[in-house]
């Protein structure tokens, strides 16, 4: 993927859009989702918010309904539940008939900053690899890949990115383009799990910072590659954004920029018009125009 620098304000896109635009996001409830989510409604579009917690969940929405935003709605998701995930297929099918956009934003990490403990390796993996792949696979069938294409935003990591990764056999299997496959990845992050569950992660060249979320972000980046030559063409746009040094309860509020200042970049390449919106790129905030195997 293709490492590209977005420029702001969101005030210079060419509206595409409408009150019948359906963006889902989740973990909606706080950070750079909850920003998100207000920028889109704030924009025109029927945003559903989702997040695991009903009553925080419920709490976002009333507060955005507060500012004036009733485009919203809300359903309570879990991307590790395969049930919850079909629950919330089924509502945007009867409520929408499809949906137009989906950012995966929902992710944890439960180191501090310049703590790598390996505790919850397991919990980070599932929640912010496989729960994404789970809930985008579940999705893909409802996405109307009109004229004006429908669109995935990852958000992802630098730290995810293949130059992180010096282990030489990891390396092989996600640069190879051709031979990429969801095999291949799902190979690579349950070799770091089986690594972490013996101790040698730290010399089988993993990266070195948040090890466990860097990984998670890997296999996120890789998925979205073959995602995005899957549906090359076919009305479907997948990319990833790294919202940088973000201040969010991840990062403790430390961070280079505020969630709303994360939450226009991401609103600037989903709403990106048909014409101009690529594919398969890695978007990173204030980088040149550098290509990197992600």
């Amino acid at each position: 993927m293709a490492l590209k620098e977005v420029n702001e304000p969101s005030a210079s896109l060419t509206r595409w859009w409408s009150e019948n635009t359906v963006a889902v996001v989740t973990g909606g409830n706080r950070g750079i989702g909850f920003s998100l989510v207000k920028k889109l409604a704030e924009l025109g579009l029927t945003v559903v918010l989702t997040c695991r917690d009903d009553s925080k969940g419920q709490e976002a929405i009333e507060s955005l309904k507060s500012q004036g935003l009733n485009n919203v709605r809300f359903f309570r998701l879990d991307v590790m539940d395969t049930a919850c995930i079909n629950e919330l297929v089924s509502w945007l099918k009867e409520a929408f008939g499809g949906l137009d956009i989906l950012v995966n934003n929902a992710a944890v990490s439960f180191n501090e900053i310049n703590e790598n403990s390996m505790q919850h390796a397991e919990t980070t993996i599932k929640t912010n690899y496989y729960g994404p792949k789970l809930l985008t696979e579940a999705l893909l069938p409802l996405f109307r890949r009109s004229e004006s294409v429908s669109r995935i935003l990852n958000v992802s990591s630098r730290l995810g990115l293949l130059n992180k990764v010096s282990n030489p056999v990891v390396r092989e299997l996600l640069e190879d383009e051709d031979r990429l496959c969801e095999e291949r990845i799902d190979f690579v992050v349950n070799r770091f799990l089986e690594d972490v569950t013996t101790g040698t992660w730290e010399r089988e060249g993993w990266p070195k910072v948040w090890t466990d979320y860097a990984v998670s972000k890997v296999g996120l980046n890789a998925y979205s590659r073959v995602l995005a030559k899957r549906y090359d063409g076919l009305g479907l746009s997948v990319n990833c954004l790294c919202p940088g040094f973000t201040q969010t309860d991840m990062t403790a509020g430390k961070g280079n920029h505020s969630a709303d200042s994360a939450a226009e970049m991401a609103a600037q390449i989903v709403l990106l018009p048909p014409e101009k919106l690529p594919t398969g790129k890695f978007y990173i905030k204030n980088k040149p125009f550098l290509y990197s195997k992600i």
